[in-house]
């Protein structure tokens, strides 16, 4: 378990990092699944992007934590 991460003086729980991240390469995604057309076969796109979401904050904390 990792404490806090410290960026320019303040304290951020590193979960709040990690979505962030997360966030940033979600919607990087998006954009190339709606520039690629993708998005036509999704039933529910907000709950797809959700899931996105959650499935990459897991990748980034696995990564984050075997790098640390």
């Amino acid at each position: 378990m990792i404490g806090e991460i410290d960026i320019c003086g303040v304290l951020f729980p590193p979960l709040l990092v990690w979505v962030g991240i997360a966030l940033l390469l979600s919607m990087l995604l998006r954009r190339l699944l709606a520039a690629a057309g993708l998005y036509r076969f999704i039933w529910h796109r907000p709950l797809f992007d959700l899931s996105l979401l959650v499935i990459l904050t897991g990748l980034v904390s696995l990564g984050m934590t075997n790098l640390f």
